[in-house]
């Protein structure tokens, strides 16, 4: 079975693998992104709920 002729082989050519390869390493070059507020946010949660129960509990 033979490849679609529309489909582009890096690898056929020097030019093309090395334009290839080099997407593929500023991909990876690019930090991975957090979520810093839904981690903040989580955290005020937390303590919301932590302080609720101490006051409930005291009455």
């Amino acid at each position: 079975m033979r490849m679609p002729e529309n489909e582009v082989d890096p690898a056929r050519n020097t030019q093309q693998f090395r334009a290839f390869v080099q997407k593929g390493e500023g991909e990876a070059a690019a930090p991975p992104r957090t979520n810093v507020g839904l981690i903040i946010g989580g955290v005020a949660v937390i303590v919301v709920v932590v302080v609720l129960a101490v006051v409930f509990s005291m009455l």
